[in-house]
Order: structure tokens, then C-alpha cells, then sequence
């Protein structure tokens, strides 16, 4: 059994790419029992990093003694700030080859059969919604036999869900699927990337103290009570430090936080991360004050190169749209930003093309390659100023900024545009549900 000292972790990442040349990726092994026939057998761990993906545990076990043997793959990577959910009108058999990313503290439901299946009930696995249908009526029939026997009846109704279940796959009829996942490690394909997907929703949420405790971000009697001293007036003064894994490599690294006042707009909080193993640097900006009364539309008609090195102000609630590429971007996609409109699209070039998990390895197919190289060379051009194009940034929480290079006159490439809030909209930022009034009052 080999130990892993604290600076064989801060000396490189534990994770390794595989490689037939790299003869240091081994498997750890360790004696341990066999849970079958309680004698001794051999377990073998190996640590490694799934391309466009995330990190995994991939441990084997086998007994000489009684040759029972046991696999299992387990994620490793890290736990993403919001938890995510993949809405899916599944309306032909098309839908159903899409491949699926699904964690094991995701719960897939189907809400037409009021079917669920439940988190952490499942492991976590790389599949299609056809394969999800499958896997999941299997686990259904595993017990029926001992059913007919104890509960004839239970076991018919059992067997008229399954049927149900089965028969999704001949798409007489659509149905909805839902992944949520508060790990936000879940991924559903969208075959029409960049494009937007009418079929697809994605919406990402806040966690809650029970979801935080199951994924082990929490203790369960840990007390939700803002410590002494963390005040506003002491953030302001200082750079708040604290200790987390490079999302590059997974090796241990700081992210510093500020609360910043950016002129002319209001007060943000940045952090930056920077990785000394990986070199691998990002930063993130959330805002701090409250959501505005209206939403915030602000389109520049991007004429020049010198366009690019305008600053932008990105936040979660902001999506981004190109007209003419038929680009759409949702809410925090890309997270909240504080660079320039160069850096944002080349961030926008990398998350649709370079780190899109579908365009490499087995699951990649040549004709969604040219597509999406395609389209990052529109993206090249559109830097270069080779292409002319309108830049929307649309936030109804009015949490957004484009610089006016022309300021204090307004600038003629740039248009702001304030908009009263839809109900959804209103929705999604969680405004329709909050009571800042006459809250203590009972109804």
C-alpha cells in the first residue's frame, strides 16, 4: 500500500493522463477483504483524468481465494458553485442517441410516467437517453421474480411501468426528461452546438444546506451563522485569501477575493485563482449589490479591432448573444467575468470548440467538428475585425457593463436599453418567491 505524503500532492497533480510512454502511471494496490468468502484479496486503485471531462478513481477488486472480482469507476473532480439542471423534450428517436453525462448525485425524473430515480442511488455514467431508459427499466425487472412470488400483485403493476418505460423508445409520444444535478458535474449533448437548442433548457441553482451536507460540503450540524468580523466594512479593506484545488489539475492552490468599486457602475467582489503547479490562472466576478428594478440590454455594433480591448462586466445572470453567427449563450455559462470583449470571445471560442467533452475521443463526430471549427473561425474573425456583428449582453438583474470608450458622450456603436422583467425571467433570478416585507408576519 503506498501512502500519499502532503508533498507528493503539492509537488505535481495526482491525476495522469494514460499513456502507453508514461511508465509512472501505475495502479496503487492494497490487501483488503473480500466481502464474498471474508478472506484476503488485492484492490487496485488508479488515478486518472478523462479528456474534456474531469477526474475519476477507477478501483478493481479480485479474490484468488473465491475468484470474485468487482469494478467501479468514481468521480474525483471538483464540485462546481452551482448545481445544475438539464430540461430535455425528447420529440423524436434522434433525441434519444444524445449522449449523457450523468453524475451519481444527479436525480433523473420523467415527469409525464411521474417517474423518478432518485440521487445517489445509481452509479454515475456516460450514456444516452436510450441507455438511461434501459438502465432503468433493468433495474426494475432485477427483482421481479422474488415480486411474482411474495406480491403478484405489485409485481403486475411493476411489469405495466415497465412496459411504459420501454415503450418511450418508440416515440409515439413526447416526453420530458429531467436531469438535476447539485453537483453540477451532470452534462446533456447538444447536438446543434454553438446553436442554441430549442429543445434543451439549462438552468443552474443555488444549493441548499441539505444538498451541500449530502455532497459532503458540510456537516450536518454545521450552523449557518456568519462568523464575527466578517463585515462588509473589513472586506472593503482587505484581500480575503482561502485554500482550493486548481479546476486545471486538481493541485492545491489559493483564490483571493476583493470588493471592488468599479467607477461609474457599483460594487463587485472578484476572485482569482492562480495554480503554481499548472500555471493555469482564472478569475471570476459576482456582483454586490442588489438586483436592479429593471433588466439591463446592452448591444454594440462591434466596427473596429479597437472594439476588443473594451472592458466587460459579465454577471452569472447575463447571457450573450451574436446575431449574426446564430449564437446564444444562457446565464452563467461562462460564470461572472471582469476582462475585455477580445477575452470573451476567445472564453466563448473555448467553451463551445476546445473543451466541448463530444468533439474528441469516441463520441466525436466529423461533420459537428467542421460545424463547431466553423464557427470559431467566424469567432477569429470577428476579433480581427474581418467580420461585422452586433454584441448583445442581456441581464435582467441590470448586473452587466460594456465600456463607453466615448464617455461622458454617449457612444454611437452602443446602444443600453432598460426592460421591465418577465415573470419567468423574475423566476429564475428568484425574485417572485422573496418577501423583503412583512416577512415576519404569519399568513
Amino acid at each position: 500500500m503506498s501512502v500519499i505524503s502532503e508533498e507528493n500532492v503539492r509537488g505535481g497533480s495526482l491525476f495522469k493522463d494514460i499513456s502507453a510512454d508514461n511508465e509512472d502511471v501505475e495502479p496503487t494496490e492494497i490487501e483488503s477483504m473480500c466481502m464474498n468468502c471474508h478472506q484476503n484479496g488485492t484492490t487496485r486503485l488508479l488515478l486518472t483524468k478523462i479528456p474534456f471531462f474531469k477526474e475519476i478513481i477507477i478501483s478493481s477488486f479480485s479474490c484468488p481465494n473465491c475468484a470474485w472480482s468487482n469494478t467501479e469507476i468514481q468521480s474525483a473532480g471538483r464540485i462546481q458553485e452551482q448545481g445544475v439542471c438539464y430540461t430535455l423534450k425528447v420529440r423524436s428517436k434522434e433525441d434519444l442517441n444524445r449522449e449523457v453525462v450523468k453524475a451519481d448525485s444527479a436525480t433523473t425524473s420523467i415527469p409525464e410516467l411521474d417517474f423518478e430515480i432518485p440521487a445517489f442511488t445509481q452509479k454515475g455514467s456516460l450514456s444516452t437517453i436510450e441507455g438511461l431508459l434501459d438502465r432503468a427499466a433493468a433495474g426494475l425487472e432485477q427483482d421481479q421474480p422474488v415480486r411474482r412470488a411474495v406480491e403478484p400483485e405489485v409485481a403486475d403493476k411493476i411489469e405495466e411501468f415497465i412496459q411504459k418505460l420501454k415503450k418511450l423508445k418508440e416515440m409515439e409520444n413526447e416526453f420530458t426528461l429531467v436531469i438535476s444535478d447539485p453537483s453540477g458535474n451532470s452534462f446533456v449533448e447538444n447536438p446543434m452546438a454553438p446553436q442554441k437548442d430549442e429543445a434543451l433548457t439549462v438552468s443552474w441553482f443555488k444549493r441548499t444546506a441539505q444538498q451541500d451536507a449530502q455532497l459532503g460540503l458540510r456537516a450536518d450540524d454545521d450552523l449557518d451563522e456568519e462568523p464575527a468580523g466578517n463585515s462588509l466594512d473589513s472586506m472593503r479593506n482587505e484581500v480575503l485569501m482561502f485554500n482550493t484545488n486548481c479546476p486545471e489539475c486538481n493541485a492545491p492552490a489559493s483564490t483571493n477575493m476583493k470588493l471592488v468599486q468599479i467607477p461609474h457602475f457599483k460594487e463587485v467582489i472578484i476572485m482569482a485563482t492562480n495554480c503554481d503547479h499548472c500555471g493555469h490562472r482564472t478569475n471570476e466576478v459576482k456582483s454586490g449589490g442588489a438586483t436592479e428594478e429593471k433588466g439591463t440590454r446592452i448591444t454594440l455594433h462591434i466596427t473596429d479591432p479597437s472594439d476588443m480591448t473594451r472592458d466587460v462586466l459579465k454577471s452569472e445572470t447575463c447571457s450573450i448573444i451574436i446575431p449574426e453567427l446564430e449564437f446564444e449563450l444562457g446565464m452563467a455559462a461562462l460564470g461572472g467575468k471582469f476582462t475585455t470583449l477580445e477575452g470573451l470571445l476567445r472564453d466563448i471560442k473555448d467553451l463551445t470548440v476546445s473543451k466541448n467533452p463530444f468533439v474528441s475521443g469516441d463520441s466525436r463526430v466529423e461533420n459537428r467538428m467542421e460545424k463547431l471549427n466553423e464557427f470559431g473561425e467566424k469567432i477569429d474573425k470577428v476579433i480581427t475585425g474581418e467580420m461585422d456583428t452586433h454584441f448583445i449582453l442581456d441581464d435582467p438583474a441590470g448586473n452587466s457593463y460594456l465600456q463607453n470608450v466615448y464617455a461622458p458622450d454617449p457612444d454611437p456603436e452602443m446602444t443600453v436599453e432598460k426592460y421591465i422583467r418577465t415573470d419567468e425571467q423574475n423566476d429564475e433570478l428568484g425574485l417572485k418567491e422573496m418577501k423583503t416585507e412583512g416577512y415576519q408576519e404569519e399568513n
